[in-house]
């Protein structure tokens, strides 16, 4: 399909674009297996925590292929996929990326279609490489990025692809008496994110082959990691129809019996409800759409970079060695194409490193400008992607000044400052939302400089869309608290707000149904010097939703509170409040429209 007829979809449609199979007719007679097809496995995989221990490094042909960039698809839209142009980007990563830890070199969708969305097949429904993108195969294609010393990927959508069907007459490779008929439901459900294939029927003992057959092919090639795309739940889609855990399980089946280490990640905007589906069968997941605008640059701010910091915090505690949760390509080493100012991309690159996500660009490496080669081979900033430090999370409320942290196994803390609004801001990490209070440490982590020692906060003055990074040390002590349980007897429920179980809450309840006027008032909070404290809340929340806070009927300030994940995960973040000296009250307001759940609150002994 050309551009065309495309250009209906909105532009956050991922792969969608790209993986719509509407290229009418039956699959043609198939020639001899091939070569390349038949060529043997590489040695044994490994488990797959070894395979994923830290996020992945590399580059990924998606960006440029979706973009609408002068000059980048001369040949219509997604023309840049061709054997020539994954040939010139190896040998930019190779001399430019290598040496800090960039390995993989991942050829996304089309790789088997013409310009026109064509499609090519071999006699077993197998997709193969396009004659004119890919005129040596794909075989020869790995060869070549192994002999730079890195590592091949290669990318399939979720099911049977409709052209592949052929009537259901297309035999299986190495299954006896199957065909294409006898792996999908006879009333040929559509599947994936774009209902571009038939939906794999399990049940079937021929669909586990189908999947053994592919996953044969790519190790064969000698691909060393699989992107699988439109897997779903998820991707705008839900429903039986659309649920492919079965297909990433029979992936996970297949892939050890090849004998080859194969990397599986999975794509796009996975559900989180199958977060330990995603865990068990793969080695990362896409958390939200794509990040690519589809417009005349790679990315913009707005479409959909910014989106990450309110999806990101729900699926924290799902990352981790073995599996990692994707944020999607790194579009920060080109400039002007890649559509951000500076700041934008230092925070880009900020989020991607400290929440853990894969580190891999989808810019031109031979065209990376000094700015963004710089953010891209950051030594300390990839040693904290790469390294033992968990993925921050927001420690303050999600809005537009937000600080990310977390604690690192020596007891110092990585600290993210955010300015995520339109002007410029100063933003401040106050001490006491690490839980310690008097003197740091500071290093900043971009500038490679020691800041100096801050007594109880750093605040920084950043631009519109701007951020800082740092390593905090504490030098002070550890702050005490006093907690205060939101379904106390002694606090007051407005509205609709009703005490409610909850196994993950301190003491095993909570106050929920915050919503159109619901209100939890905490009574006798008291404090013994009047001050603006950092109170910690404890709450639940499936999805970002805010809560106007108070105290002693004082002005309401709304913070939106990020996603928990689910309702059955607890989050804490940290609110200033202005506490009076002796018994105070402080106030929870849903307002005029839903708060979330709150457990409880801890409130610092100092302010």
């Amino acid at each position: 399909m050309r551009s065309s007829s495309y250009s209906v979809l909105p532009a956050r449609v991922l792969r969608a674009t790209v993986v719509l199979a509407l290229a009418a007719g039956a699959v043609s007679a198939a020639p001899a297996v091939s070569a390349e097809a038949t060529a043997p496995a590489a040695p044994a995989a490994t488990t797959a925590t070894s395979l994923a221990a830290k996020p992945y490094m590399g580059w990924s042909s998606w960006s440029m292929q979706s973009s609408k960039y002068p000059g980048l698809n001369p040949d219509g839209d997604y023309s840049y996929l061709t054997e020539a142009n994954v040939t010139k980007q190896t040998d930019a990563l190779a001399s430019k990326l290598k040496k800090f830890g960039y390995e993989y070199v991942n050829i996304d969708a089309g790789w088997w279609r013409d310009n026109s969305w064509k499609p090519e097949y071999d006699q077993y429904g197998r997709q193969k490489a396009d004659p004119k993108r890919f005129p040596s195969g794909m075989k020869a294609v790995a060869d070549r990025i192994h002999s730079k010393g890195l590592k091949a990927g290669i990318y399939l959508p979720a099911g049977l692809e409709k052209e592949a069907y052929n009537d259901g007459k297309t035999p299986i490779w190495n299954a006896d008496g199957c065909t294409t008929a006898d792996i999908v439901y006879s009333d040929l459900r559509t599947t994936n994110g774009w209902d571009s294939s038939y939906k794999l029927d399990f049940s079937r003992p021929c669909t586990q082959k189908y999947i053994d057959s592919q996953a044969q092919l790519i190790a064969g090639w000698g691909y060393d990691f699989l992107k699988l795309d439109g897997v779903g739940p998820g991707s705008g889609k839900s429903g039986d129809q659309y649920d492919n855990v079965a297909d990433v399980a029979a992936w996970n089946k297949a892939i050890p019996e090849t004998g080859r280490a194969i990397h599986l990640e999975l794509s796009w905007s996975l559900d989180i409800g199958h977060a330990a589906d995603w865990k068990k069968y793969s080695q990362g997941w896409r958390i939200d759409t794509d990040v690519e605008c589809y417009c005349n640059t790679l990315v913009s701010w707005e479409n959909s970079v910014d989106d990450r910091w309110d999806d990101a915090p729900g699926w924290t505690d799902k990352a981790g060695p073995g599996g990692w949760n994707d944020l999607d390509s790194l579009d920060v080493g080109n400039g002007e194409m890649d559509g951000l100012t500076k700041a934008e991309r230092q925070s880009y690159a900020t989020l991607w490193a400290v929440a853990k996500s894969p580190l891999y660009t989808g810019d031109d490496l031979t065209k990376l400008d000094s700015y963004g080669l710089s953010l891209l081979t950051n030594k300390e900033v990839i040693a904290l992607n790469q390294g033992s430090t968990p993925p921050a999370r927001p420690i303050t409320p999600s809005d537009a000044q937000q600080v990310w942290a977390a604690k690192n196994a020596d007891g110092s803390y990585t600290v993210a400052l955010f300015n995520l609004a339109d002007k410029p801001s100063s933003v401040s990490a106050n001490w006491a939302t690490l839980g310690f209070t008097g003197k740091a440490a500071v290093r900043d982590l971009w500038n490679h400089e020691n800041l100096g020692t801050y007594k109880d906060k750093v605040t920084q003055a950043l631009p519109a869309h701007g951020s800082r990074l740092f390593t905090v040390t504490p030098h002070g002590s550890t702050l005490a608290f006093t907690g205060y349980e939101a379904e106390a007897t002694a606090n007051t429920l407005s509205g609709n707000a009703v005490v409610a179980a909850c196994s993950a809450c301190s003491d095993g309840k909570k106050v929920g149904n915050l919503y159109v006027g619901g209100k939890l008032t905490i009574n006798d909070v008291v404090v013994a010097k009047a001050g603006t404290y950092q109170v910690k809340v404890a709450y639940v929340s499936g999805d970002a939703r805010s809560a106007r806070v108070s105290a002693n009927g004082g002005g309401a300030v709304s913070h939106k509170f990020p996603s928990t994940g689910d309702w059955g995960t607890v989050g804490t973040v940290s609110v200033p409040v202005t506490l009076k000296a002796g018994s105070n009250t402080i106030i929870f307001d849903s307002g005029d429209s839903y708060a979330p759940d709150i457990d409880r609150i801890d409130v610092p002994k100092s302010s």
